[in-house]
């Protein structure tokens, strides 16, 4: 589609490396998935690019040799007869065919016409460039082989998804084009080629808007194919509106007429890949199509097996799915870690059609549920055993799959349940990670399919109350007043304690800092210590201790020191975070600005200095600003997930957030 010059936009490198492998090299493989811009790369070859160094002095080289390129284009999507792409080497270079009976070369018995094609191109130093060839891959390998042994002067270019694994192989695989610009230079490869795509289907390129150009390119995976039929496009989508459709399916992208047919549209070009792929190969990669992120090889076994793919047989089909470009690796295939994939945009939204037209549909998105359940559990056991920092990157490893799971489980309702289990389990996500409305969305649409007398609803209730409390008080308190009493019938300590240190966060919003330290103790003697699903003991204790600062200070200090005798608070990073904050605070408070400082200092040298940095560090960092400089009024108080609005009053905000107390009295 389009001219050859068009489509290599912000390939020069990697036409200047094909060049220097053909010099170098008898046999030069262009691997790589649909789309990729194999054939374009390709085109630009001329004969001379074929021509190795000589090493001869000049006054012995021979007379001037012919320079000679023969192009071979397999044209169909499915193999041909048996001999089919000798004959069609044969005619590209004789101008016959071969009669009929007489096999060509390639087959048993074809040494004389090997020989015959070695007499005709005497003299000539010959580049056969056979393209798109994955139909008859099989019998590429050995013409290839018999071609290069009986014709010294031969070189061969092939395309093709894979390499053909023969010896002396050099295999180059042209990549994405970049999404985002190099340091000066504008624009990006990629949206360089859809704005020159544009101005080739008649819109203005000046009309597109950079960012739209961006996200057009990025959701396509900087794919040249996908880029180019998207930019003819535009004359019918404003690129904003394109960027959003292509978001969320892109197989339906199509343009004008190419020598290809199966370049029209990019369904046609993935399901040139399908109809190459086995009965398993074509099941695991429908199945894996509801993956919404990368994933590993033990996913992608649970969510494919069964049902016409036994489970041993899935990584097999895997790889070779990675191998021929529909999936791609994530790490070193060769590592010491299992494998892991991702899968190019437009494979899955093609899988996801197949997947519908088999009518499993339903059955893999409940298999992604489960999945979403068990990596949830699986991180928040990390997370009330210590490994806070593995807990939060599992997560983020699997973050997409994780929202596609919970967007999907409202229509579901038979497991509005399990979906809110796990959004349970993933309570200090929301906070971590700053996903606190995210998580409160989810919940406000799981909690009216759930069971009002089922112990999940309570602390269902008592999360989206926590994680909405700034924006939303009335609301929180309304989800309260709910939760409190199925919360109580179950004898539920911790989400009882819970529930009431909400409330005093509630209680300070209004500018009641007895009734707040009232909720904040109840909470602390209520929640059971280690209780998993929610802040320990020691953050009602931060807080209480926070709350007293200005007229008990004697008492904030020995209440900030019982939160960092809690159990299990070493091994609670976040907890131990907030409890050293309170009690510098404190010291602070109380005007021991320089005892305040030390706390401070050592808090901070004991944080783990890699990612996730734990909500309350920058309120510690700034607590630190604040002693240095002098300025004994302002505080920054890490107490739960959101800052409350603030009233006349001091108020205590929730972990990680920012609130300024106003002059001390």
């Amino acid at each position: 589609m389009g001219t050859p010059e068009r489509g290599l936009v912000g390939r020069k490198e990697e036409t200047a490396e094909l060049r220097r492998l053909l010099r170098r090299h008898r046999l030069v493989t262009l691997a790589g998935p649909v789309g990729i811009g194999k054939s374009r790369l390709a085109a630009t070859v001329r004969a001379g690019d074929a021509v190795p160094p000589r090493t001869v002095p000049r006054a012995a080289r021979p007379g001037p040799r012919t320079r000679r390129i023969v192009i071979v284009h397999w044209r169909g999507t499915r193999p041909g007869a048996p001999g089919a792409l000798a004959a069609a080497v044969l005619h590209a270079a004789t101008g016959t065919r071969p009669r009929r009976g007489e096999a060509p070369p390639g087959r048993p018995g074809a040494l004389p016409d090997v020989r015959a094609l070695a007499e005709h191109w005497r003299g000539t130093e010959v580049l056969l460039v056979l393209d798109d060839i994955d139909p008859v891959h099989t019998e590429c390998v050995g013409l290839v082989q018999a071609l290069l042994e009986h014709l010294p002067s031969l070189r061969v270019l092939v395309t093709a998804r894979t390499p053909l694994g023969l010896g002396g192989e050099a295999v180059l695989r042209p990549a994405a084009l970049a999404v985002e610009p190099a340091p000066g230079r504008r624009p990006a490869p990629a949206v360089e080629l859809l704005l020159d795509g544009a101005r080739a289907a008649g819109a203005d390129p000046a009309a597109v808007e950079p960012r739209a150009a961006t996200d057009i390119c990025r959701a396509l995976g900087g794919l040249p194919l996908a880029i180019e039929l998207a930019a003819a496009q535009l004359g019918r989508y404003d690129a904003a509106e394109l960027a959003h459709r292509l978001d969320g399916h892109q197989v339906w992208l199509s343009g004008p007429r190419t020598a290809l047919p199966r370049h029209r549209s990019l369904r046609d070009a993935v399901a040139a890949v399908y109809v190459l792929c086995d009965r398993e190969e074509r099941i695991a990669w429908a199945r894996a199509s509801i993956l919404a992120g990368p994933f590993d090889e033990s996913t992608a076994v649970f969510v494919c097996s069964g049902g016409g793919l036994d489970a041993d047989r899935a990584p097999a089909a895997l790889a070779r799915l990675a191998a021929g470009g529909v999936l791609t690796h994530e790490r070193d295939p060769g590592g010491i870690r299992e494998p892991r994939y991702s899968m190019t945009p437009a494979a899955r939204d093609f899988g996801r059609e197949r997947l519908a037209a088999a009518r499993e549909s339903e059955v893999a998105a409940e298999r992604r549920a489960l999945h979403a359940q068990r990596i949830a559990a699986v991180a928040e056991n990390l997370w009330s055993t210590g490994s806070q920092r593995q807990a939060v990157q599992l997560l983020r490893d699997e973050a997409e799959d994780l929202r596609a799971a919970l967007a999907h489980a409202p229509q579901q309702p038979e497991r509005a349940e399990a979906a809110l289990e796990t959004l349970l389990d993933l309570w200090f996500w929301w906070v971590v990670d700053d996903l606190r409305d995210e998580g409160h969305h989810h919940l406000m649409e799981l909690l009216p399919l759930c069971p009002p007398d089922s112990p999940l609803t309570a602390r269902g209730m008592w999360l989206a109350a926590w994680l909405g409390a700034a924006g939303r008080p009335e609301e929180a308190g309304e989800l309260l007043r709910h939760a409190w009493p199925p919360a109580v019938l179950d004898g539920d300590d911790a989400t009882v304690g819970r529930i009431a240190h909400v409330q005093g966060l509630l209680a300070l919003h209004r500018g009641e800092p007895d009734r707040a330290a009232e909720c904040f103790r109840t909470a602390a003697d209520t929640v059971p210590p280690l209780a998993p699903g929610g802040p320990s003991p020691a953050v009602s204790l931060a807080a209480l201790a926070m709350t007293l600062a200005d007229h008990a200070p004697q008492a904030a200090r020995r209440i900030a020191r019982r939160a960092l005798r809690q159990p299990g608070i070493r091994s609670d990073a976040w907890s131990c975070l907030i409890a050293r904050y309170a009690r510098a605070y404190c010291d602070h408070r109380d005007g021991r600005s320089s005892r305040a400082w030390r706390r401070t200092r050592r808090a901070l040298d004991a944080l783990d200095g890699r990612r996730p940095e734990l909500p309350g560090t920058a309120a510690l960092r700034q607590l630190l600003a604040d002693i240095e400089s002098g300025v004994p009024s302002a505080a920054h108080v890490p107490a739960g997930p959101h800052t409350l609005p603030p009233p006349a009053r001091p108020v205590l905000a929730p972990a990680g957030d920012v609130v300024r107390r106003g002059a001390r009295t």
